[in-house]
Parts: structure tokens; C-alpha cells; sequence
């Protein structure tokens, strides 16, 4: 079952840290999101590998939208 990780607020991705194909444990950092001059990691939730990275540095995310999805 695929895990989907979605934006929890509005941001802009700072730097992408894991890439497609890597297998990532539980907590593993996928991505540094920056709001209000704080820089927020997005974590895998469960252990997997990801099977796709959906966002660019420097792009703006909104609340739900989706950041990558973990196989």
C-alpha cells in the first residue's frame, strides 16, 4: 500500500533530501519545507522506498498537496 505525504501548510520546498528509488526508515527526512523563516522536515511516516518525488525546489505548496508517495 502506497503512503501519499501531503503538504500540512502552505510552504516552499527548501531542499529535497531523498531521492526516487531510496528506501527510507521511519522518520527518515524527505524534504526541508520553509514557512515563516523556519525550515519544517517532512518525514516518512512508515519504512518503504519512494516510488516518486512530486515537488521542486523553490515551489510554493498548499495545505494538501502532495509531496511524494512512499511504495
Amino acid at each position: 500500500m502506497a503512503e501519499e505525504v501531503l503538504a500540512e501548510m502552505v510552504s516552499t520546498v527548501f531542499q529535497i533530501v531523498a531521492t526516487e528509488g531510496q528506501s527510507v526508515n521511519e522518520g527518515d527526512t524527505l524534504v526541508l519545507l520553509e514557512s515563516m523563516k523556519m525550515e519544517i522536515p517532512v518525514v516518512a511516516e512508515a519504512p518503504g522506498t519512494v516510488s516518486s518525488i512530486n515537488v521542486e525546489v523553490g515551489q510554493v505548496l498548499q495545505k494538501g498537496d502532495l509531496i511524494a508517495t512512499i511504495a
